[in-house]
């Protein structure tokens, strides 16, 4: 049964899907550019896990994205998506090989379709966590996604913003994508 995992439960399984757009500043041509990209990405149950009173479901998480016919990914993710069916809430930690690491959060119901997490430097629930290099040249200030399931599809729409010392303001780095059940 996976009434325990909430509005997690239509993301367990394997996805696949063609034509994500990641708008980035590329730094070897030194421009904003949009790239599209496709992507694998798992979800596998796990649960419950106990915090004293507290009790958890989650996903164990994994996701890769290629452009064109590269054969090594330009970006992947590994991490946890968790339920507390007890608050609402719903959370997404993830590490990137960059030196990143994000713990985003939010609330929503058991039965949502779709909800919204968040994480902020300096946010003492929801944080993001960076290397010295990055924290220097290329530092997200926040992470926002949106995050929709369907019948056999889900969509997510996500937002970073970042400070970098090519633009006078914050500079928001896109990534939207549709993935497909696979298995």
């Amino acid at each position: 049964m996976t009434k325990e995992w909430g509005p997690l439960a239509g993301l367990i399984g394997e996805w696949e899907g063609e034509g994500g757009l990641d708008h980035a500043f590329k730094h070897s041509k030194e421009i904003v550019f949009d790239t599209t990209f496709r992507e694998k990405t798992s979800f596998k149950p796990f649960g419950p896990v106990d915090n004293g009173s507290q009790s958890l479901f989650g996903l164990d998480y994994k996701s890769a994205m290629w452009r064109d016919d590269e054969a090594d990914p330009f970006h992947t993710e590994v991490g946890y998506w968790l339920w507390d069916a007890a608050t609402g809430e719903v959370m997404k930690g993830f590490v990137v090989p960059r030196g990143i690491s994000v713990l985003a959060g939010g609330t929503t119901t058991a039965d949502a379709t779709s909800f919204t997490m968040h994480a902020a430097v300096g946010d003492p629930r929801y944080a993001i966590g960076e290397n010295t290099y990055l924290a220097a040249n290329a530092s997200s200030r926040t992470y926002d996604v949106t995050i929709t399931v369907g019948d056999g599809v889900f969509t997510y729409d996500q937002t970073t913003m970042l400070v970098m010392k090519e633009f006078a303001e914050p500079f928001p780095h896109t990534d939207k994508h549709t993935l497909r059940r696979v298995g």
